[in-house]
């Protein structure tokens, strides 16, 4: 049984914690890019793409591009109206 020294396995755990961080961050970015687009009228892909690709720049180039007209992003704002639940 081969077993692995301890300073190993701390040295690959701290290079797995950056990656988990970056990870995350680009999941992120993806997901919020897509939303705002979403909202501003260019359709989810546009925002997808954008975060996929180019990480935060792409989420930056998303909040910068303009709403379209007769978008929710128009309509109802930055951030929608939560709906209240009928009692």
């Amino acid at each position: 049984m081969t077993t692995i020294p301890a300073h190993v396995a701390i040295t690959e755990a701290a290079i797995g914690g950056k990656a988990l961080l970056l990870l995350f961050v680009w999941l992120i970015s993806a997901s919020a890019g897509a939303w705002l687009t979403e909202r501003k009228g260019y359709g989810e892909r546009t925002g997808l793409t954008l975060g996929l690709l180019l990480t935060a720049l792409g989420l930056l180039i998303a909040l910068l591009l303009p709403g379209r007209p007769g978008s929710k992003w128009r309509a109802e704002g930055w951030l929608p109206r939560r709906r209240r639940r009928p009692t």
